[in-house]
């Protein structure tokens, strides 16, 4: 596969994937972040250029020093034609198949390849799916790309109109100080090294929170390498009383103005959860969002 690091390229490749959109828009995201400073260190294969067929994004070498790290071993993936994925996945200078790793991808159709692939480098793969979610505009999305991602702290918010009319809460920006609550509270995390990841998250791209009376945050959310919203939790306390949905609004209210793409998944059982997000104005995709999770014989958990 070709290396893709040219930004005259990484541009183009961002607008051409917009137009595949839902299914695109994992690896989409992913290269938004990319071309806005490049974060997390991550690097773009495509089978050919400028005509492709597959898309991967993936962490550049010097990321990838744990073989058990799965939340920093995050593969994405999208091709135009993912029946055939197989042979291009097998290959292990695509794919380290010796480390335990997560691929991500919004097609059902790649699984296939993805399970051949690792029984042939003898891995076993675990298969998870969840429902996708994302606004009328990102569904709509036309990759103008003229946002410029400015540092997160510095761009303040638009407006305070939810702090003058409740007193002892405030909308705010997720400070990094708060990454052990933030770990110790996702489902998916609880430890070190998701603690490693949760804070780059916050450190590194746009989170928000809901301070409450004691200056902690009552309600939260992130953002991932790829531009998911994610590891949202209320404090139990403050649960139903619409606090997370007051962060909701205003985080898609700044993303929208800056041209930030973002989506969310959530669990197909979790009713709930869906009705929020569709109550702030998400709408279920075409396509569901799909992670397989990879585990090399000599790493597979008990």
């Amino acid at each position: 596969m070709i290396l893709l690091n040219n930004s005259h390229k990484l541009l183009a490749l961002y607008k051409s994937l917009a137009r595949s959109i839902p299914e695109s828009l994992k690896v989409y995201g992913s290269v938004y972040h990319i071309n806005h400073g490049n974060p997390f260190n991550m690097e773009v294969l495509v089978d050919s250029w400028p005509e492709y067929q597959m898309v991967i994004i993936r962490p550049q070498k010097q990321e990838m020093t744990d073989d058990m790290d799965s939340y920093t071993n995050v593969y994405r993936i999208f091709s135009k034609e993912p029946q055939k994925s197989q042979e291009l996945l097998k290959n292990c200078e695509i794919i380290n198949w010796k480390q335990r790793l997560q691929i991500q991808g919004l097609q059902e159709s790649l699984g296939e390849g993805i399970r051949a692939a690792a029984f042939s480098n003898s891995v076993k793969v675990e298969h998870s799916t969840a429902v996708l979610l994302a606004t009328e505009d990102i569904l709509k999305l036309n990759a103008s790309n003229k946002s410029k991602f400015g540092s997160w702290a510095e761009t303040g918010h638009p407006d305070d109109d939810f702090e003058r009319e409740i007193p002892n809460f405030k909308y705010a920006q997720l400070d990094v100080s708060y990454s052990g609550l933030v770990n110790d509270n996702w489902k998916l995390g609880k430890n070190e090294r998701s603690l490693r990841y949760v804070k780059r998250c916050i450190g590194a791209l746009p989170a928000a929170c809901m301070l409450g009376p004691e200056g902690a945050p009552v309600a939260w959310l992130t953002m991932d390498p790829s531009c998911e919203v994610g590891m949202a939790y209320s404090v139990e306390k403050y649960r139903k009383t619409g606090k997370m949905a007051q962060v909701i609004v205003r985080y898609k209210k700044y993303l929208l103005q800056k041209n930030i793409p973002f989506y969310v998944s959530v669990l197909e059982e979790n009713e709930r959860s869906r009705s929020s997000a569709k109550a702030a104005g998400f709408f279920e995709a075409s396509c569901e969002w799909h992670q397989w999770t990879c585990y090399p014989q000599n790493l597979v958990p008990f």
